[in-house]
């Protein structure tokens, strides 16, 4: 019986938020930079295949980044040891359907990938645990370089964080009332989040969110994924919020209702860093939001 991707990575996924727990929140270890799953050839992967090979390694300890399908590691002259248990990870693509009127289809199929501490003989390199940081400073100082390269309106006070639709601002409290510069650049990569859904962005409809639960679900699950996957690319450890005991009920609700639901959040996740991502100049620019 062909196995049903979407279903057997939303089960996964959803057995980990059972035991409240949120997978792709990382427990990185001290002085490690956090970091994206990556290929053979060092490309990321992106969207739900981060989350589960970040599940993955944390599981099974793995340290290596780099992951593998059994003939990339015949083709560099390795092979994967005998009883190695696979993850599924899936490959997404768009198919034109339609007779009188062409539509792409989306679709998603799984595939079989090995850590490279799965693997023996492989070159050197990927066997390396990724590099090692001291002190987060410099990555606090580019996560501030990158939000104000955004040119959104990000004001200061009070004791709450959101984005608000109708101005078009981020609010976030002052900087020390946050227990440290990461606290603080992680609740606002998850409020830029929220700011790149407005018409003139990416256009996502919040609106709903006040009067649906599943709408206001939904965009909070969009919302912590992109803020999770931006902070490890600048290299931010991202932390549980406040908010999560609250959350994950909803979220469990959602994914059992609906097995695409974590894919589709994973996506509209990366493009929402993605359009942030572009919009950073070449040149960098001093931070001006912070108070």
């Amino acid at each position: 019986m062909k196995r049903d991707t979407y279903q057997f990575i939303t089960d996964k996924i959803v057995a980990v938020l059972e035991t409240g727990v949120c997978p792709w929140l990382q427990p990185w270890g001290k002085g490690i930079r956090p970091h994206r799953p990556l290929r053979h050839n060092g490309i990321p992967y992106h969207g739900v295949n981060t989350i589960v090979l970040w599940l993955a390694a944390a599981e099974q300890g793995y340290n290596s980044a780099y992951w593998l399908t059994f003939k990339q590691a015949l083709g560099l002259g390795a092979s994967v040891r005998k009883g190695e248990k696979s993850t599924l990870v899936v490959y997404s693509r768009a198919i034109e359907k339609g007779t009188t009127v062409d539509r792409k289809i989306s679709f998603s199929r799984g595939y079989a990938v090995f850590n490279a501490q799965q693997i023996d003989g492989l070159p050197v390199y990927y066997y390396y645990k990724p590099a090692p940081t001291d002190e987060p400073k410099q990555a606090i100082k580019n996560a501030d370089i990158f939000f104000a390269n955004l040119g959104a309106d990000i004001r200061n006070g009070g004791n709450s964080a959101y984005y608000s639709l109708e101005t078009d601002h981020v609010q976030m409290p002052r900087f020390d009332a946050f227990s440290s510069a990461e606290a603080y650049a992680g609740t606002l990569a998850h409020e830029l989040i929220r700011w790149t859904s407005s018409r003139g962005r990416l256009n996502r409809d919040l609106l709903r969110c006040g009067q649906d639960k599943d709408a206001y679900a939904r965009e909070a699950l969009i919302a912590e994924l992109g803020a999770c996957f931006l902070c490890c690319d600048l290299g931010i450890k991202a932390r549980p919020r406040e908010d999560h005991a609250s959350h994950i009920g909803l979220w469990m609700k959602i994914l059992k209702g609906d097995k695409r639901a974590i894919f589709q959040a994973a996506s509209a996740a990366e493009k929402a860093v993605g359009f942030m991502q572009d919009l950073q100049p070449l040149t960098d620019v001093a931070p001006s939001y912070r108070l």
